[in-house]
């Protein structure tokens, strides 16, 4: 369960549209020398070193739940396995994305966000909500704290987010490969993102997202959406009618024809509980 303060700072980030909440959080421009045009992209060649982060996922994450939101296993996590993981972002992060081709430098930030989310908690937990995670009391969670330097580039979780992934690769369907460690977010995946699983892992995430009722749902007729779709509105087709058209190519077909013809308001929601398995 959300502690009071939880609660009320999530209802007001739901009554924050998604401009708004920009300017709030205050992203900052985007980081240009992590532009992929600036990259020496290859045409092919290996992609990010996965290998420890993904038997860190198959341990602790839970995929088969009855609600089918994964779970990770935080309070499960050993000493040595989280200062493993804590060791392999900061190889990452030494890395760094420079000489991967486009699609591999995506997977490298998503893959490196993820991954910061979980050290982030754990550094804490136990904790009912990622917005309990503050540096100041007046914090948005922990988003704006820096967590790492990449290329001499000190990064917050914000950053790599909106600074990197969003503008830089224009990609809607990052809103799906990012979790924030909350019930409302789309599922952390149970594999690393690579270069050569990329689309089919971003679509997979999208369309699984709108499958489940915290991502789109009709009640009593009247449509539901998570707040993802407020908060990033700019980041989605825009006007109502063209961003019912783009969900309706990615969900159920059941769900298909209510959303091409809805023409009623549409309510959003998120729940900040921590993705949390017993």
């Amino acid at each position: 369960m959300l502690s009071l303060r939880s609660t009320a700072l999530a209802a007001l980030l739901a009554l924050l549209p998604g401009a708004a909440l920009a300017a709030v959080l205050g992203y900052g421009a985007s980081l240009a020398e992590f532009a992929p045009a600036t990259q020496a992209a290859l045409a092919s060649g290996g992609g990010p070193a996965e290998a420890f982060y993904a038997r860190f996922l198959e341990r602790y994450l839970v995929t088969d739940t009855p609600d089918r939101i994964h779970r990770l296993r935080y309070g499960a996590v050993t000493a040595e396995d989280r200062a493993a993981l804590e060791a392999w972002v900061a190889a990452e992060a030494q890395r760094g994305p420079g000489g991967l081709a486009r699609d591999e430098q995506f997977a490298y930030w998503a893959n490196l966000y993820n991954a910061l989310t979980v050290v982030r908690v754990l550094r804490d937990y136990p904790v009912t909500s990622i917005l309990d995670l503050k540096r100041w009391p007046w914090s948005f969670g922990p988003w704006d704290e820096d967590l790492i330097t990449v290329q001499g580039v000190a990064l917050s979780l914000n950053a790599i987010e909106h600074r990197i992934l969003r503008p830089l690769f224009a990609e809607p369907r990052v809103h799906f490969a990012l979790n924030c460690a909350s019930l409302g977010c789309p599922n952390l995946l149970p594999q690393p993102f690579t270069g050569e699983n990329l689309e089919a892992a971003l679509q997979g995430a999208l369309e699984a997202y709108l499958a489940h009722p915290r991502g789109l749902a009709f009640e009593d007729g009247a449509l539901t959406l998570s707040s993802l779709f407020d908060w990033y509105r700019d980041d989605f087709p825009p006007g109502q009618e063209a961003l019912l058209a783009y969900l309706a190519a990615a969900t159920p077909e059941s769900l298909g024809p209510s959303l091409r013809t809805y023409e009623g308001p549409i309510a959003f929601r998120y729940d900040w509980a921590l993705n949390d398995a017993p």
